[in-house]
């Protein structure tokens, strides 16, 4: 199993540090995944996980004469309400002369040993030199082999193999394999490296020998790369319980698209007894014809003169795009590759209308206006901000509560509880004259979202009361959901398990 997800943090400069080298950055830009591995003669599984960091998404502080970015980092993996594992570092960025040569990343390897099951894999991250705050990513987490049946390990792509000259946190079967973390695969990369692990396969064939066979495949078609391939024979060495694999293939000429990587085991009548696959997307700008670029540079994307503008209208994507989409837009808007860009923001559109792809750009356009005219806040652009990205994700409300300054005037010795019923007798911190007072917010109803039930709502409020609004609450699918957020809300003047009168406000959607 392989699992790679982009995490971004944003987060607000409220007050200068006298520490700091560099004015703070908005956006922490972290890569993680993590593969499962097996000691199949310990009958011991375990796993790795990797952080791959952006060192100019970081906040470099001053350390003697030279720069320095710290990140705290907390992995938590749980089965079911228990903790089974837990850690809690720093992790420190290689130390640079000056701030300015942050042009870099860097990765953070852990192991440890699971047993089999499935897991839920918590990731908080802090960069220490910063006022933001920690961002947390939640992953799925499976374990899963037998010490009386054949496996495969995850295939890792590797940046890099070379041989082993002392050994390291990287070293495996004499080579050092670096993991590389990104389903992106640009165009610097002419070589596609990937390593794996096969496990107990003499309880499959026995002493025979057997192959394994690697090739690329079009995502979308299935249609494999026929000279991207490759077949190797193994013969079986008696006490072998693990045998390494690592291929390397030449992609230079693979053109841009999605793409599955995958690797079988064969028998010697060359059925197949496993496999795995691993997507990605290969980013390849001059294997692109001049015919197709010419194409899109009669587009509505190709009369994006603007290199700039078109860098912003592609990070203005985010609150729609993918996960794998994310990771081509971090990549592009920080290269010179207009053509490439073009390219990239035509067929976003063309995916999600394949007749009228320039209206679809042309609604979404107006939407980022609106948001960019109401919802900027300081160096934070109207897409950055919570609002802006549920504005965008979902377009207007059809009901918004705007509340500066909400009082609620419930009596004490009164509440209501999660099923809306009066509580009598239960205790409502407050002033003396019953009222509750809560900081400003905004309810926003939608009568009918995608995929959702009707009537979901959102409340975002203004915790620090600088006309910053954060998502606290909502109801709809895959939206941030806190149990305490009235609680919150209202400064903790409400008790444990009693809804107030804006909790009412947020469950009739008005």
């Amino acid at each position: 199993m392989n699992i790679r997800k982009l995490i971004m943090m944003v987060g607000i400069a409220l007050m200068s540090l006298s520490a700091m080298a560099q004015s703070e950055k908005q956006n922490l830009s972290a890569m993680f995944g993590y593969s499962t591995f097996y000691l199949a003669d310990q009958d011991k599984p375990y796993v790795e996980t990797y952080l791959s960091f952006d060192a100019w998404s970081l906040n470099f502080a001053k350390e003697g004469a030279k720069y320095k970015a710290t990140v705290e980092v907390t992995l938590i993996v749980k089965s079911g309400d228990s903790i089974v594992y837990w850690k809690k570092y720093d992790l420190n960025s290689p130390v640079i002369n000056n701030p300015e040569e942050n042009d870099f990343f860097f990765l953070d390897l852990q192991r440890f040993g699971l047993k089999n099951g499935i897991y839920n894999l918590e990731l908080t991250l802090k960069d220490k030199n910063s006022t933001a705050e920690a961002v947390t990513a939640h992953e799925k987490l499976y374990v899963q082999y037998d010490k009386k049946k054949p496996a495969m390990s995850s295939v890792q792509i590797m940046s890099s193999i070379k041989k082993t000259s002392t050994e390291n946190m990287f070293s495996r079967n004499g080579y050092d394999m670096q993991p590389y973390v990104s389903d992106l695969v640009p165009e610097q990369f002419d070589k596609l490296h990937f390593y794996y692990e096969i496990y107990n396969i003499s309880e499959e064939i026995g002493f025979q020998p057997f192959m394994t066979y690697a090739f690329i495949e079009d995502k979308e078609t299935g249609r494999r790369a026929g000279e991207i391939q490759k077949l190797t024979k193994h013969q079986y060495k008696a006490g072998n319980t693990i045998v390494p694999e690592f291929t390397s293939f030449d992609i230079s000429r693979l053109p841009s698209g999605n793409y599955n990587l995958v690797v079988e085991v064969h028998n010697r009548q060359n059925e197949c007894l496993m496999y795995k696959k691993v997507s990605f997307y290969r980013s390849n700008p001059k294997m692109e014809s001049e015919v197709a670029i010419s194409e899109y540079a009669a587009t509505f994307a190709g009369q994006i003169k603007d290199e700039n503008q078109l860098n912003y209208y592609l990070d203005a994507l985010y609150p729609i795009a993918s996960e794998k989409e994310k990771a081509v837009i971090n990549h592009l808007v920080k290269i010179p590759a207009m053509d490439e860009k073009q390219m990239f923001f035509y067929k976003f559109w063309l995916e999600r209308d394949k007749l009228n792809p320039a209206d679809k750009w042309d609604e979404y356009k107006t939407r980022l206006e609106y948001v960019d005219q109401n919802f900027s806040f300081a160096k934070m652009k109207g897409y950055q901000t919570d609002r802006g990205r549920v504005y965008l994700q979902y377009g207007a409300p059809n009901f918004v509560r705007d509340e500066k300054n909400f009082v609620s005037v419930r009596h004490l010795g009164s509440g209501v509880n999660s099923q809306n019923n009066v509580v009598e007798g239960s205790y409502v911190q407050s002033d003396s004259q019953g009222h509750i007072y809560y900081k400003p917010y905004q309810l926003w109803r939608y009568d009918l979202l995608p995929n959702d039930n009707p009537t979901r709502c959102f409340i975002f409020w203004d915790e620090f009361r600088v006309g910053n609004y954060q998502l606290l609450n909502s109801n709809a699918r895959g939206e941030v959901q806190d149990p305490k957020w009235e609680r919150r809300l209202c400064g903790q003047q409400l008790n444990e398990d009693v809804v107030g009168e804006v909790g009412e406000q947020f469950e009739r959607g008005y």
